[in-house]
Protein backbone atom coordinates (compact mmCIF):
# COMPACT_ATOMS: atom_id res chain seq x y z
CA UNK A 1 0.00 0.00 0.00
CA UNK A 2 1.55 2.94 -1.01
CA UNK A 3 1.77 5.58 1.80
CA UNK A 4 3.05 9.48 1.20
CA UNK A 5 6.28 11.57 1.61
CA UNK A 6 6.94 14.07 4.93
CA UNK A 7 9.34 16.13 5.52
CA UNK A 8 9.75 14.95 9.29
CA UNK A 9 8.07 11.93 9.83
CA UNK A 10 7.60 11.12 13.86
CA UNK A 11 7.17 7.88 15.56
CA UNK A 12 4.90 7.68 18.41
CA UNK A 13 2.29 9.51 19.40
CA UNK A 14 2.78 9.96 23.40
CA UNK A 15 4.26 12.69 25.51
CA UNK A 16 7.31 13.10 23.48
CA UNK A 17 5.62 13.00 19.93
CA UNK A 18 3.00 15.37 20.78
CA UNK A 19 5.33 18.00 21.96
CA UNK A 20 8.05 17.00 18.49
CA UNK A 21 4.87 18.13 16.62
CA UNK A 22 3.88 21.58 18.53
CA UNK A 23 7.31 22.39 17.75
CA UNK A 24 8.08 21.58 14.08
CA UNK A 25 4.53 23.00 13.26
CA UNK A 26 5.37 26.14 15.36
CA UNK A 27 8.76 27.16 15.15
CA UNK A 28 9.72 25.42 11.66
CA UNK A 29 6.10 26.36 10.19
CA UNK A 30 5.69 25.07 6.28
CA UNK A 31 7.62 21.73 6.90
CA UNK A 32 5.18 18.68 6.31
CA UNK A 33 5.10 16.11 9.23
CA UNK A 34 3.14 13.00 10.14
CA UNK A 35 3.57 11.32 12.83
CA UNK A 36 2.82 7.04 13.27
CA UNK A 37 1.39 5.56 16.55
CA UNK A 38 0.74 1.93 16.39
CA UNK A 39 -1.42 1.76 19.15
CA UNK A 40 -5.14 3.73 18.23
CA UNK A 41 -5.30 6.43 20.58
CA UNK A 42 -2.64 9.28 21.59
CA UNK A 43 -1.06 9.13 24.87
CA UNK A 44 1.45 6.37 24.84
CA UNK A 45 2.26 5.81 28.40
CA UNK A 46 -0.43 7.20 29.61
CA UNK A 47 -2.73 4.88 27.32
CA UNK A 48 -0.87 2.01 27.77
CA UNK A 49 -1.27 1.74 31.74
CA UNK A 50 -4.25 0.95 33.23
CA UNK A 51 -3.34 -0.33 36.84
CA UNK A 52 -4.43 0.95 39.89
CA UNK A 53 -3.43 4.19 40.87
CA UNK A 54 -1.08 5.34 37.72
CA UNK A 55 0.27 8.67 38.15
CA UNK A 56 3.10 10.34 37.77
CA UNK A 57 6.63 9.96 39.37
CA UNK A 58 7.67 13.69 38.62
CA UNK A 59 6.10 17.05 39.06
CA UNK A 60 3.90 18.22 36.97
CA UNK A 61 5.52 21.80 36.23
CA UNK A 62 8.27 19.80 34.99
CA UNK A 63 6.62 17.22 33.37
CA UNK A 64 4.19 19.12 31.18
CA UNK A 65 5.11 20.95 27.88
CA UNK A 66 6.59 24.61 28.62
CA UNK A 67 3.97 25.88 26.30
CA UNK A 68 1.20 24.68 27.67
CA UNK A 69 0.95 25.28 31.51
CA UNK A 70 -0.06 22.89 34.15
CA UNK A 71 -3.55 24.44 35.95
CA UNK A 72 -4.78 21.26 37.87
CA UNK A 73 -3.69 21.71 41.42
CA UNK A 74 -2.03 18.52 41.69
CA UNK A 75 1.83 18.32 41.47
CA UNK A 76 1.96 14.30 41.22
CA UNK A 77 -0.75 13.98 39.15
CA UNK A 78 -3.33 10.82 37.86
CA UNK A 79 -2.42 9.11 34.33
CA UNK A 80 -5.79 9.95 33.47
CA UNK A 81 -5.71 13.58 33.86
CA UNK A 82 -1.67 13.44 32.08
CA UNK A 83 -3.31 11.65 29.56
CA UNK A 84 -6.31 14.28 29.12
CA UNK A 85 -3.81 16.93 29.74
CA UNK A 86 -1.43 15.29 26.25
CA UNK A 87 -5.01 14.98 24.27
CA UNK A 88 -6.27 18.15 25.00
CA UNK A 89 -2.96 19.56 23.32
CA UNK A 90 -2.76 17.46 20.73
CA UNK A 91 -6.31 18.66 19.86
CA UNK A 92 -5.62 22.41 20.72
CA UNK A 93 -2.52 22.85 18.59
CA UNK A 94 -4.80 20.21 15.64
CA UNK A 95 -1.89 17.56 15.94
CA UNK A 96 -4.59 15.04 15.92
CA UNK A 97 -5.31 15.73 12.66
CA UNK A 98 -1.50 14.54 11.57
CA UNK A 99 -1.43 11.35 13.41
CA UNK A 100 -1.81 7.93 11.42
CA UNK A 101 -3.34 5.39 14.04
CA UNK A 102 -2.80 1.67 13.90
CA UNK A 103 0.47 2.28 12.34
CA UNK A 104 3.52 0.27 13.68
CA UNK A 105 6.90 0.81 12.24
CA UNK A 106 9.15 -2.59 11.29
CA UNK A 107 11.70 -0.93 9.71
CA UNK A 108 13.53 2.32 8.44
CA UNK A 109 16.29 2.28 6.23
CA UNK A 110 18.25 5.54 4.74
CA UNK A 111 19.34 6.37 1.03
CA UNK A 112 22.54 8.13 1.09
CA UNK A 113 21.82 8.65 -2.92
CA UNK A 114 18.35 10.04 -2.54
CA UNK A 115 18.98 11.56 1.11
CA UNK A 116 15.85 9.74 1.75
CA UNK A 117 14.36 7.38 4.94
CA UNK A 118 12.07 5.03 4.06
CA UNK A 119 10.21 3.75 6.51
CA UNK A 120 7.81 0.07 6.23
CA UNK A 121 4.55 0.19 8.68
CA UNK A 122 1.65 -1.99 9.22
CA UNK A 123 -1.56 -1.06 9.42
CA UNK A 124 -5.40 -2.73 9.33
CA UNK A 125 -5.19 -1.64 5.57
CA UNK A 126 -1.93 -3.84 5.45
CA UNK A 127 1.66 -2.64 4.54
CA UNK A 128 2.36 0.92 3.94
CA UNK A 129 5.26 2.89 2.66
CA UNK A 130 6.28 6.32 4.10
CA UNK A 131 9.13 8.19 2.94
CA UNK A 132 10.64 11.22 4.67
CA UNK A 133 13.98 13.54 5.02
CA UNK A 134 14.24 13.57 8.79
CA UNK A 135 12.93 10.90 11.16
CA UNK A 136 12.42 11.74 14.74
CA UNK A 137 12.16 8.47 16.82
CA UNK A 138 9.17 9.44 20.04
CA UNK A 139 8.39 6.07 21.06
CA UNK A 140 10.62 5.86 23.70
CA UNK A 141 12.64 2.92 25.09
CA UNK A 142 10.62 0.31 26.54
CA UNK A 143 8.00 -2.46 24.57
CA UNK A 144 4.74 -1.51 24.30
CA UNK A 145 3.75 -5.30 23.88
CA UNK A 146 4.53 -6.70 27.24
CA UNK A 147 6.25 -6.07 30.50
CA UNK A 148 9.39 -8.27 32.08
CA UNK A 149 7.35 -11.16 32.87
CA UNK A 150 9.08 -13.90 35.38
CA UNK A 151 8.19 -17.36 35.18
CA UNK A 152 8.29 -18.50 38.82
CA UNK A 153 8.69 -21.56 40.16
CA UNK A 154 5.34 -23.71 40.86
CA UNK A 155 3.40 -20.79 39.31
CA UNK A 156 1.15 -23.23 37.87
CA UNK A 157 -0.05 -24.08 41.39
CA UNK A 158 -1.06 -21.08 42.18
CA UNK A 159 -5.10 -21.11 41.67
CA UNK A 160 -5.40 -17.76 42.05
CA UNK A 161 -5.27 -14.61 39.94
CA UNK A 162 -1.16 -13.57 38.48
CA UNK A 163 -1.66 -10.38 36.76
CA UNK A 164 1.29 -8.18 35.03
CA UNK A 165 0.26 -4.60 35.62
CA UNK A 166 1.84 -3.80 31.72
CA UNK A 167 -1.66 -6.23 31.17
CA UNK A 168 -4.07 -5.29 34.15
CA UNK A 169 -7.72 -6.99 33.49
CA UNK A 170 -10.32 -3.71 33.16
CA UNK A 171 -12.51 -6.16 35.73
CA UNK A 172 -10.17 -7.83 38.13
CA UNK A 173 -12.18 -7.42 41.41
CA UNK A 174 -9.50 -7.52 44.74
CA UNK A 175 -12.07 -5.66 47.33
CA UNK A 176 -11.68 -7.66 50.45
CA UNK A 177 -8.87 -10.06 48.25
CA UNK A 178 -5.74 -10.46 49.97
CA UNK A 179 -2.84 -9.53 47.41
CA UNK A 180 0.77 -10.21 46.90
CA UNK A 181 2.58 -7.45 44.73
CA UNK A 182 6.15 -8.99 44.12
CA UNK A 183 8.64 -5.89 43.24
CA UNK A 184 9.93 -2.72 44.96
CA UNK A 185 9.93 -0.29 42.03
CA UNK A 186 8.04 2.29 41.27
CA UNK A 187 4.80 0.28 40.05
CA UNK A 188 5.12 -1.53 43.43
CA UNK A 189 5.08 1.59 45.52
CA UNK A 190 1.95 2.70 43.12
CA UNK A 191 -0.16 -0.33 43.53
CA UNK A 192 -0.12 -0.60 46.88
CA UNK A 193 -1.03 2.15 48.28
CA UNK A 194 -4.17 2.63 45.58
CA UNK A 195 -5.26 -1.34 46.46
CA UNK A 196 -4.84 -1.25 49.63
CA UNK A 197 -8.13 0.75 50.91
CA UNK A 198 -10.17 -2.04 49.14
CA UNK A 199 -8.26 -5.23 49.61
CA UNK A 200 -8.26 -7.39 52.82
CA UNK A 201 -4.19 -6.81 52.71
CA UNK A 202 -1.49 -5.75 50.26
CA UNK A 203 2.09 -7.49 50.66
CA UNK A 204 4.98 -5.96 49.56
CA UNK A 205 7.30 -9.23 48.50
CA UNK A 206 10.56 -7.69 47.57
CA UNK A 207 13.89 -9.15 47.34
CA UNK A 208 16.33 -6.10 47.46
CA UNK A 209 15.18 -2.13 48.57
CA UNK A 210 14.50 0.77 47.10
CA UNK A 211 14.85 4.42 47.97
CA UNK A 212 11.54 5.67 48.52
CA UNK A 213 10.85 9.85 48.88
CA UNK A 214 7.56 11.06 49.86
CA UNK A 215 6.27 13.98 48.47
CA UNK A 216 3.50 16.65 48.57
CA UNK A 217 1.12 15.40 45.97
CA UNK A 218 -0.18 19.43 45.88
CA UNK A 219 2.82 21.82 46.12
CA UNK A 220 0.95 24.97 48.26
CA UNK A 221 3.64 27.40 46.58
CA UNK A 222 2.01 26.64 43.48
CA UNK A 223 -0.87 27.66 44.47
CA UNK A 224 0.53 30.85 46.20
CA UNK A 225 2.42 31.72 42.77
CA UNK A 226 -0.48 30.94 40.61
CA UNK A 227 -2.83 33.47 42.55
CA UNK A 228 -0.57 36.04 42.20
CA UNK A 229 0.54 35.59 38.89
CA UNK A 230 -0.72 35.10 34.91
CA UNK A 231 -0.48 31.65 34.30
CA UNK A 232 1.98 31.19 31.71
CA UNK A 233 4.51 33.29 34.08
CA UNK A 234 3.76 31.31 36.99
CA UNK A 235 4.49 28.67 35.18
CA UNK A 236 7.64 29.15 34.26
CA UNK A 237 8.68 30.23 37.65
CA UNK A 238 7.63 26.91 38.95
CA UNK A 239 8.92 25.13 36.39
CA UNK A 240 12.34 27.03 37.14
CA UNK A 241 12.37 26.57 41.46
CA UNK A 242 11.50 22.69 40.66
CA UNK A 243 14.25 21.97 37.79
CA UNK A 244 17.10 24.20 40.36
CA UNK A 245 15.85 21.64 43.68
CA UNK A 246 15.55 18.73 41.91
CA UNK A 247 19.05 19.18 40.04
CA UNK A 248 20.78 20.24 43.34
CA UNK A 249 19.41 17.47 44.80
CA UNK A 250 20.71 14.48 42.28
CA UNK A 251 24.15 16.69 42.59
CA UNK A 252 23.90 16.35 46.05
CA UNK A 253 23.41 12.91 46.05
CA UNK A 254 25.64 11.68 43.80
CA UNK A 255 28.54 14.02 45.57
CA UNK A 256 27.93 12.95 49.19
CA UNK A 257 26.00 9.88 48.53
CA UNK A 258 26.64 8.30 52.04
CA UNK A 259 24.95 10.86 54.36
CA UNK A 260 22.37 11.22 51.69
CA UNK A 261 21.22 8.05 51.64
CA UNK A 262 21.45 7.73 55.58
CA UNK A 263 18.53 11.31 55.36
CA UNK A 264 16.91 9.44 53.02
CA UNK A 265 16.50 6.06 55.34
CA UNK A 266 15.73 8.15 58.16
CA UNK A 267 12.84 10.30 56.91
CA UNK A 268 11.14 6.79 55.68
CA UNK A 269 11.79 5.02 59.37
CA UNK A 270 9.87 8.01 60.67
CA UNK A 271 6.96 7.38 58.79
CA UNK A 272 6.78 3.93 59.14
CA UNK A 273 4.64 1.72 61.78
CA UNK A 274 7.10 0.21 64.62
CA UNK A 275 6.27 -3.20 63.35
CA UNK A 276 8.17 -2.47 60.37
CA UNK A 277 11.24 -1.81 60.69
CA UNK A 278 13.24 0.10 58.35
CA UNK A 279 16.30 -2.01 58.47
CA UNK A 280 16.20 -4.72 55.95
CA UNK A 281 12.82 -3.63 54.23
CA UNK A 282 13.62 0.42 53.53
CA UNK A 283 17.82 0.29 53.49
CA UNK A 284 18.67 -0.33 49.79
CA UNK A 285 22.30 -1.82 49.11
CA UNK A 286 23.23 0.98 46.23
CA UNK A 287 23.81 4.77 46.62
CA UNK A 288 21.14 6.87 45.80
CA UNK A 289 20.48 7.65 42.28
CA UNK A 290 21.97 4.48 41.42
CA UNK A 291 18.79 3.64 40.75
CA UNK A 292 15.56 5.90 40.20
CA UNK A 293 13.79 7.22 43.30
CA UNK A 294 10.37 6.07 43.63
CA UNK A 295 8.48 8.65 45.15
CA UNK A 296 5.31 8.53 47.33
CA UNK A 297 2.76 10.92 47.29
CA UNK A 298 1.93 12.65 50.86
CA UNK A 299 3.21 9.39 52.00
CA UNK A 300 0.42 7.25 50.98
CA UNK A 301 2.03 3.97 51.21
CA UNK A 302 3.03 5.12 54.57
CA UNK A 303 -0.63 5.61 55.78
CA UNK A 304 -1.55 2.22 54.43
CA UNK A 305 1.14 0.66 56.33
CA UNK A 306 0.15 2.06 59.47
CA UNK A 307 -3.64 1.52 59.06
CA UNK A 308 -2.17 -2.31 58.53
CA UNK A 309 -3.38 -2.73 55.50
CA UNK A 310 -0.43 -3.04 53.97
CA UNK A 311 3.13 -4.75 54.65
CA UNK A 312 6.60 -5.15 53.25
CA UNK A 313 8.20 -8.40 53.43
CA UNK A 314 12.11 -8.53 51.97
CA UNK A 315 12.68 -11.90 51.57
CA UNK A 316 13.13 -14.56 48.31
CA UNK A 317 10.84 -16.83 46.53
CA UNK A 318 11.52 -20.32 46.58
CA UNK A 319 7.90 -21.35 44.54
CA UNK A 320 4.52 -20.27 44.02
CA UNK A 321 2.11 -22.77 46.22
CA UNK A 322 -1.80 -23.59 45.70
CA UNK A 323 -2.92 -21.08 47.78
CA UNK A 324 0.46 -18.39 47.79
CA UNK A 325 4.07 -18.23 47.93
CA UNK A 326 6.70 -20.06 49.78
CA UNK A 327 10.10 -18.13 50.72
CA UNK A 328 13.81 -18.98 50.87
CA UNK A 329 13.23 -18.00 55.22
CA UNK A 330 10.20 -20.69 55.27
CA UNK A 331 7.70 -18.76 55.37
CA UNK A 332 4.68 -18.46 53.38
CA UNK A 333 2.64 -16.06 52.49
CA UNK A 334 -1.21 -16.72 51.59
CA UNK A 335 -2.52 -14.44 48.28
CA UNK A 336 -5.61 -14.41 46.02
CA UNK A 337 -4.11 -12.05 43.81
CA UNK A 338 -0.04 -12.02 42.99
CA UNK A 339 0.86 -8.82 41.03
CA UNK A 340 4.09 -9.25 39.03
CA UNK A 341 5.57 -5.88 38.74
CA UNK A 342 8.66 -7.24 37.85
CA UNK A 343 9.91 -4.51 35.37
CA UNK A 344 10.26 -3.41 31.98
CA UNK A 345 11.12 -4.59 29.23
CA UNK A 346 13.41 -2.37 26.99
CA UNK A 347 13.86 -1.81 23.42
CA UNK A 348 15.61 -0.03 21.46
CA UNK A 349 13.98 2.41 18.39
CA UNK A 350 10.43 0.62 18.91
CA UNK A 351 11.95 -2.51 17.63
CA UNK A 352 12.21 -1.58 14.25
CA UNK A 353 15.10 -2.33 12.25
CA UNK A 354 17.33 0.15 11.07
CA UNK A 355 20.06 0.19 8.18
CA UNK A 356 22.16 2.58 6.59
CA UNK A 357 22.82 1.79 2.55
CA UNK A 358 21.69 -1.69 3.06
CA UNK A 359 24.08 -2.25 5.73
CA UNK A 360 21.67 -2.94 9.23
CA UNK A 361 22.44 -0.82 12.42
CA UNK A 362 23.49 -2.84 15.34
CA UNK A 363 21.67 -0.69 17.72
CA UNK A 364 24.55 -1.43 20.72
CA UNK A 365 27.52 -0.56 18.53
CA UNK A 366 26.38 3.37 18.04
CA UNK A 367 27.63 6.29 20.40
CA UNK A 368 24.99 8.77 21.23
CA UNK A 369 25.78 12.12 20.39
CA UNK A 370 24.34 15.04 22.57
CA UNK A 371 22.06 12.36 24.08
CA UNK A 372 19.85 12.78 20.75
CA UNK A 373 21.39 11.35 17.64
CA UNK A 374 24.40 8.52 16.63
CA UNK A 375 27.62 8.13 14.94
CA UNK A 376 26.70 7.33 11.38
CA UNK A 377 23.35 7.45 11.01
CA UNK A 378 21.93 10.32 9.12
CA UNK A 379 18.97 12.34 9.43
CA UNK A 380 17.51 11.03 12.40
CA UNK A 381 16.81 11.88 16.02
CA UNK A 382 16.07 10.11 19.06
CA UNK A 383 13.94 11.87 21.86
CA UNK A 384 14.64 10.81 25.13
CA UNK A 385 14.22 11.89 28.68
CA UNK A 386 16.26 12.51 31.63
CA UNK A 387 16.89 9.16 34.30
CA UNK A 388 17.10 11.88 37.28
CA UNK A 389 14.94 14.50 36.11
CA UNK A 390 11.48 14.81 34.03
CA UNK A 391 11.05 13.33 30.88
CA UNK A 392 9.98 16.08 28.95
CA UNK A 393 12.45 18.81 30.01
CA UNK A 394 14.89 16.90 27.83
CA UNK A 395 12.65 15.68 25.43
CA UNK A 396 11.05 19.24 24.77
CA UNK A 397 14.96 20.52 24.47
CA UNK A 398 15.54 17.59 21.89
CA UNK A 399 12.56 18.95 20.02
CA UNK A 400 13.86 22.61 19.67
CA UNK A 401 17.32 21.52 18.84
CA UNK A 402 15.47 19.33 15.52
CA UNK A 403 13.80 22.64 14.83
CA UNK A 404 17.00 24.55 15.01
CA UNK A 405 18.33 22.11 12.75
CA UNK A 406 16.02 21.97 10.38
CA UNK A 407 15.53 25.29 9.96
CA UNK A 408 19.35 25.65 9.24
CA UNK A 409 19.61 23.21 6.62
CA UNK A 410 17.06 25.09 5.14
CA UNK A 411 18.77 28.56 5.37
CA UNK A 412 21.97 26.49 3.35
CA UNK A 413 20.74 24.05 1.37
CA UNK A 414 21.38 21.19 3.16
CA UNK A 415 19.97 18.12 2.46
CA UNK A 416 22.08 15.58 4.93
CA UNK A 417 22.92 16.05 8.24
CA UNK A 418 24.69 13.37 10.93
CA UNK A 419 27.67 13.14 13.55
CA UNK A 420 30.69 11.31 12.94
CA UNK A 421 33.10 10.14 15.72
CA UNK A 422 35.91 9.74 14.52
CA UNK A 423 38.48 6.71 14.99
CA UNK A 424 40.80 8.83 17.58
CA UNK A 425 38.07 10.46 18.79
CA UNK A 426 38.91 10.37 22.97
CA UNK A 427 36.03 9.85 23.63
CA UNK A 428 35.84 6.39 22.18
CA UNK A 429 38.51 5.41 24.85
CA UNK A 430 36.08 6.03 27.79
CA UNK A 431 32.69 4.37 26.50
CA UNK A 432 30.23 3.62 28.74
CA UNK A 433 26.40 2.90 28.48
CA UNK A 434 24.23 5.38 27.74
CA UNK A 435 22.05 4.77 30.79
CA UNK A 436 23.81 4.67 34.03
CA UNK A 437 21.59 2.96 36.73
CA UNK A 438 21.67 -0.43 38.00
CA UNK A 439 18.05 -1.41 37.52
CA UNK A 440 17.35 -4.24 36.36
CA UNK A 441 15.16 -3.21 33.39
CA UNK A 442 18.20 -1.43 32.48
CA UNK A 443 21.13 -4.44 32.77
CA UNK A 444 19.22 -7.04 30.94
CA UNK A 445 19.47 -4.53 27.74
CA UNK A 446 23.07 -2.99 28.68
CA UNK A 447 24.87 -4.83 25.52
CA UNK A 448 22.01 -4.05 23.35
CA UNK A 449 21.80 -0.03 24.37
CA UNK A 450 23.90 2.53 22.11
CA UNK A 451 26.76 4.02 24.16
CA UNK A 452 27.94 6.99 25.21
CA UNK A 453 31.46 8.27 25.34
CA UNK A 454 33.53 9.97 28.27
CA UNK A 455 33.25 13.73 26.92
CA UNK A 456 31.30 16.29 25.08
CA UNK A 457 29.39 16.09 22.91
CA UNK A 458 29.50 12.37 23.08
CA UNK A 459 28.51 12.48 26.92
CA UNK A 460 24.68 12.97 27.45
CA UNK A 461 24.69 14.46 30.43
CA UNK A 462 22.10 14.20 33.25
CA UNK A 463 21.55 18.03 33.29
CA UNK A 464 19.61 20.42 32.49
CA UNK A 465 20.54 23.32 33.02
CA UNK A 466 24.27 22.80 30.90
CA UNK A 467 21.93 21.08 28.23
CA UNK A 468 19.90 24.57 28.22
CA UNK A 469 23.23 25.74 26.91
CA UNK A 470 24.09 23.14 24.84
CA UNK A 471 21.08 22.82 22.69
CA UNK A 472 19.64 26.11 22.84
CA UNK A 473 23.09 28.46 22.26
CA UNK A 474 25.92 26.80 20.91
CA UNK A 475 26.84 26.39 17.79
CA UNK A 476 25.05 23.62 15.29
CA UNK A 477 28.31 22.98 13.49
CA UNK A 478 30.80 21.70 15.69
CA UNK A 479 33.43 19.56 14.88
CA UNK A 480 31.75 16.33 15.12
CA UNK A 481 28.79 17.47 12.95
CA UNK A 482 28.99 16.64 9.39
CA UNK A 483 26.26 18.59 6.79
CA UNK A 484 25.88 17.40 3.31
CA UNK A 485 23.98 18.23 -0.01
CA UNK A 486 22.62 14.90 -2.44
CA UNK A 487 23.87 15.51 -5.97
CA UNK A 488 23.02 12.73 -8.13
CA UNK A 489 24.43 9.49 -7.24
CA UNK A 490 26.49 10.68 -4.32
CA UNK A 491 26.45 12.59 -1.20
CA UNK A 492 29.03 15.52 -1.38
CA UNK A 493 29.97 16.94 2.06
CA UNK A 494 29.82 20.31 2.67
CA UNK A 495 31.99 22.73 5.02
CA UNK A 496 30.00 23.71 7.67
CA UNK A 497 28.09 27.15 7.29
CA UNK A 498 27.85 29.65 10.42
CA UNK A 499 24.36 29.10 11.85
CA UNK A 500 21.99 31.48 11.86
CA UNK A 501 20.10 33.23 14.46
CA UNK A 502 17.71 31.52 16.70
CA UNK A 503 15.31 32.50 18.44
CA UNK A 504 15.74 30.64 21.53
CA UNK A 505 11.45 29.33 22.33
CA UNK A 506 10.45 29.15 26.25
Amino acid sequence: MAGQHVDVLIVGAGLSGIGAAYRIKTQSPGRTYAALEARDAIGGTWDLFRYPGIRSDSDMFTLSYPFRPWTESTSIASGESILRYIRETAAEFGIDEEIRFGHRVVSASWSSEDALWTVEATSAAGPVTFTCSFLYMCSGYYSYTGGHAVTFPGQEKFTGTVVHPQEWPADLDYKDKKVVVIGSGATAITLIPSMADDAAKVTMLQRSPSYVVSQPGKDPFADGVRSLLPAGVAHQVLRTKNVLMTTAFYQACRRWPKPLGAVLRKRVAGALPADIPADPHFVPSYDPWDQRLCVVPDGDLFTAMRKGKADVVTDRIRSFTKKGIALESGRELDADIIVTATGLKMVTFGQMEISVDGKVVDPGSLYVYKGMMFGGVPNLAWCIGYINNSWTLRADLVSQYVTRLLNHMSAHGFTTVGPVMDADDPARSQSQPFMNLTSGYVQRMIDKLPKQGGTRPWLARQNYLLDVVDMKLRRLDDPAMRFGRATGRRTVPASPAEPEPVAVAS
